[in-house]
């Protein structure tokens, strides 16, 4: 069964191993995530498994929001309905899944030693240079130089006459999706439902990430 669950970014600390080596680790808040709707290839085109992260007041979300759990929950004949969440997502299968409205996936699906993939939101760096966006020198300070930290020659006025497409150039910086693969599990608290993962990834503290199975693990 594939294993994507949603979560959020606590920070980095270390950890001492069996051995008593220091493992840097990041700290993951991942699920409960409560199944809110399960959908089949009959139903909907497609096999799917909706699922939320985040509670949240009632005042806070809007009307068809809460619409949606409230139906989700006396459709499925529950006696305590899904509280409402922030945040809905998918997870894709190629059969018709095995769950129901109303489970809860909680971070015990997951093992110590497990290779994970997490898939996150880089911190937003607004308008930069090219310096900073791509890491380069830069010009001369020195001796009556003006450029500094400028963009210098992009292109030629004769042959072939244009910019190339792809030139670094200054702009946006940041905010983009980002993916982290075979990153290992070191350690699990079912407790408070934390999630040690050794290694950084994207993401300021508290920012939503995703966790799921890796793909290309060796």
């Amino acid at each position: 069964m594939k294993l994507q669950l949603f979560g959020k970014k606590i920070g980095m600390t270390q950890i001492y191993d069996e051995n008593n080596n220091v493992v840097p680790v990041t700290v993951v808040q991942v699920g409960p995530c409560p199944v809110v709707q399960v959908k089949t290839e009959e139903t909907d085109g497609y096999n799917a498994v909706q699922i939320a992260f985040g509670p949240q007041k009632k005042s806070r979300l809007t009307q068809p929001e809460l619409g949606h759990f409230e139906k989700a929950s006396a459709k499925a004949g529950l006696k305590e309905p899904i509280a409402p969440h922030t945040h809905l997502g998918e997870i894709r299968y190629d059969a018709a899944p095995d769950l129901r409205v109303g489970d809860v996936l909680t971070v015990a699906r997951f093992q110590p030693g497990q290779v994970v993939d997490v898939i996150g939101t880089t911190k937003g760096r607004g308008f930069q240079g090219n310096v900073k966006r791509h890491n380069q020198d830069g010009q001369p300070d020195s001796h009556g130089h003006m450029m500094h930290r400028r963009t210098g020659s992009i292109g030629m006025r004769q042959t072939p006459g244009h910019v190339f497409k792809g030139k670094d150039m200054p702009g946006h910086m940041g905010q983009v999706r980002r993916t982290v693969q075979n990153l290992k599990v070191v350690k699990i608290d079912e407790e408070q439902n934390l999630l040690l993962i050794k290694g950084s990834f994207p993401g300021a503290n508290g920012d939503l990430v995703l966790v799921r199975h890796a793909k290309k693990a060796k």
